[in-house]
């Protein structure tokens, strides 16, 4: 299966299985790089970032990050870094190297670029890109093994192409709320909720918002 995003580039459901196939590879070790995406409409959060390692090579660690679309040399590169993990072993062998267990809030609707930086290998560490005019973008930085904040690249000339890295996203449960506390989305869960009306608790039985001047129903028991 050819590269694609939503499938096993860019943010994607589901942890792709399967080798992407590409016949265009790339060197990933001794290089940090970043792919854009935007997130979906419902996304809330990154939980998974991974990218393919099309060669079987020595050990080395690499590192995972999100960065947000605001660059200083190219408008819409890659330039804060929000996000950072590092040191995880890529082990030996050619397949997905990912890191799970990350609760990495998001935007939904927004452009990020997700970031991989690959420890140097005696043998290329290569990883795979389409050309095919249908990806994002990626962005190189050769000689760089971190994922430094800002990014400092500064060329989209592969903005239409497709790398090999991903990110598993989450949206919110339906019909749920959530409240951010300590830059982290918790679910309100409105059935056990009550609000304090003149010194007594009473059970939450709806709860509207005003949009344009139209009351939508965000909860009803």
């Amino acid at each position: 299966m050819a590269l694609s995003l939503g499938t096993n580039s860019g943010f994607c459901s589901a942890a792709p299985v399967d080798d992407p196939a590409d016949l265009n590879t790339s060197t990933y070790d001794n290089t940090s790089r970043v792919a854009r995406d935007t997130s979906p409409a419902t996304a809330i959060k990154i939980t998974e970032v991974g990218w393919w390692c099309d060669t079987a090579t020595e050990e080395a660690n690499f590192d995972v990050g999100l960065y947000s679309a605001d660059g200083a040399v190219v408008p819409g590169e890659a330039g804060t870094r929000l996000y950072n993990d590092t040191e995880h072993a890529k082990g030996t062998t050619a397949g997905w190297k990912s890191v799970t267990g990350l609760n990495w809030s998001i935007s939904s609707s927004t452009t990020y670029w997700i970031g991989v930086a690959v420890d140097n290998t005696a043998t290329a560490t290569q990883g795979n890109w389409n050309s095919g005019g249908t990806g994002a973008g990626y962005d190189i930085r050769s000689g760089v093994t971190v994922l430094n904040d800002p990014f400092g690249g500064g060329a989209l000339t592969n903005s239409t192409n497709t790398a090999g890295i991903y990110a598993v996203w989450e949206g919110a449960a339906p019909g749920t709320t959530q409240i951010n506390i300590g830059d982290a989305w918790k679910d309100i869960d409105w059935t056990a909720s009550k609000i304090n009306i003149g010194d007594a608790w009473k059970t939450i039985t709806g709860v509207q918002i005003n949009i344009g001047d139209t009351w939508k129903t965000v909860y009803a028991a």
